[in-house]
């Protein structure tokens, strides 16, 4: 692309949720934009939050000459202490609506060019305000796939459009069609946010019809039936798919940078396709009990593996998990010494840096998004194990619909607490997973070829990219 004179640049302003799932995946997703036009000049703001810590090192380094970040002061009026509030998400993100408004305007007297738009997080709707206030049209950036914000869009048209009470649905076995997905829904496997009115997600859902387009991280190989259907209904903003956008080591502390080194020597000494790679994201984590069925369940497939085993955070907190001292305090007695040469636990892992080793051949996940996407992309399948947000809808999606994942709960809900999946499932579902024959593993080559495919030149979401900025950032506000 030819350089540009500079009046001709444009300011994009993202605003992420202080997550670092979120936040990663909104930064990689600008430095594709501004990859592809030097005209465009990002700024990140960042809304202080204590419970994610290693926000603050990740942003105080620009990843790309073109994008900056701005920390935003603190923001007194919510304090840790109100997150008890269903919706404290939406009531966070609205009080910093003058603190945006007012930077914004200060930046752009600052420096030449003009505001080409506010790029918004999928929980930022409040921040729609600002965009209209200032004339700059405002984007969502859905950090999930194109099939959960099809279900999000239709239970919203649900409760608002046909007065449905979305309470009635919890304890429903009712499976209900959605457009952007193949086969019903059943409401078991929906976000229990969605549910309780006083959480607001539906609410903060509704606005995104608002919007001038939603950039969505997947690729149309991948989710064609859903890109379709949400692009066929007039009443949905234009939809952007422009991934897998992937987050590469975003945490490589020094300690972290250790830690690696030593998974990736222990993996480099283990077969082609022998490793099952069990973790759970950054909030994943179980209690004792289920703890104890899934050494069982690894002891008794005699599978090597590798165990990412997080410490719960204690209850009344709303911090992440955390790392144990000794893992041996939370495993059943002589598992480490049964499994010794077979199989590692660890607590914190490079997820990408194992799922593209050549050693691991089956991946145990919660099916968050991101997790997802770089199974697919490392072409490595997966066993499906969700435990909240969306995590459960996705999953029903690999499962049932691209047949491409092994079901280990796909309805498990880790609120609730008391349910226990029982060593025997888990065992089945890894020797099936591993099991060098199992149909899925050719579906999921076949899309990580596409995956790849997708993000180069004349690829899909190369071309969905092109056209977002075609379509929006070159509107003339």
């Amino acid at each position: 692309m030819k350089r540009m004179s500079a009046d001709a640049k444009a300011t994009l302003v993202f605003i992420p949720f202080p997550l670092m799932s979120h936040l990663v995946s909104a930064v990689d997703t600008a430095k594709l934009l501004a990859d592809r036009d030097n005209r465009l000049y990002i700024t990140i703001l960042i809304m202080k939050r204590t419970v994610d810590t290693k926000i603050s090192s990740y942003t105080t380094k620009s990843p790309h000459p073109q994008i900056n970040f701005l920390q935003l002061q603190e923001y007194k009026s919510i304090s840790s202490g109100s997150m008890e509030d269903k919706n404290w998400v939406l009531q966070f993100v609205e009080s910093h609506n003058g603190l945006v408004r007012d930077v914004v305007v200060k930046m752009m007297k600052s420096q030449k060019g003009r505001l080409a738009g506010f790029v918004l997080d999928m929980f930022c709707t409040p921040m729609i305000d600002v965009a209209n206030e200032l004339g700059a049209p405002a984007y969502i950036y859905f950090s999930s796939g194109s099939a959960a914000l099809g279900l999000l869009l239709h239970l919203q048209s649900l409760r608002h459009d046909h007065g449905k009470n979305m309470k009635e649905y919890e304890d429903l076995d009712e499976k209900i069609s959605i457009p952007t997905y193949v086969n019903p829904v059943p409401a078991k496997v929906w976000p229990v946010e969605v549910f309780d009115n006083e959480t607001g997600i539906l609410e903060c859902v509704r606005r995104y019809r608002e919007t001038r387009g939603i950039i969505v991280n997947t690729f149309l190989e991948f989710k064609h039936h859903a890109i379709s259907s949400l692009s066929a209904c007039a009443r949905i903003p234009p939809v952007y798919p422009v991934g897998p956008v992937i987050q590469g080591g975003s945490e490589e502390t020094g300690e972290n940078k250790r830690k690696r080194e030593e998974i990736i020597a222990w993996l480099d000494k283990q077969p082609h396709s022998s490793v099952v790679f069990l973790c759970f994201g950054t909030r994943g984590s179980f209690h004792g009990d289920q703890v104890k069925e899934i050494a069982t369940a690894l002891e008794n497939s005699g599978v090597r593996f590798l165990w990412s085993l997080r410490k719960p955070p204690t209850k009344e907190t709303v911090e992440f998990p955390g790392e144990y001292e000794d893992p041996e305090q939370a495993l059943p007695e002589g598992f480490l010494r049964n499994t010794n040469g077979i199989g590692k636990v660890i607590g914190w892992a490079p997820q990408m840096a194992v799922l593209s080793h050549p050693a691991v051949g089956g991946f145990v996940s919660h099916c968050g998004w991101n997790s997802t996407l770089e199974s697919v992309w490392c072409g490595v399948p997966m066993a499906a194990w969700p435990l909240f947000a969306e995590q459960q809808v996705n999953a029903f999606q690999l499962v049932k619909d691209f047949e491409m994942a092994i079901e280990i709960k796909i309805d498990y809900r880790k609120k609730d607490g008391g349910e226990i999946v029982a060593a025997g499932t888990i065992e089945s579902a890894i020797r099936q997973l591993m099991d060098p024959k199992n149909k899925i593993r050719l579906k999921v080559k076949e899309l990580h070829d596409k995956s790849i495919a997708a993000l180069e030149e004349g690829g899909s979401s190369y071309n969905f990219l092109g056209r977002l900025i075609e379509n929006g950032m070159d509107n003339s506000h």
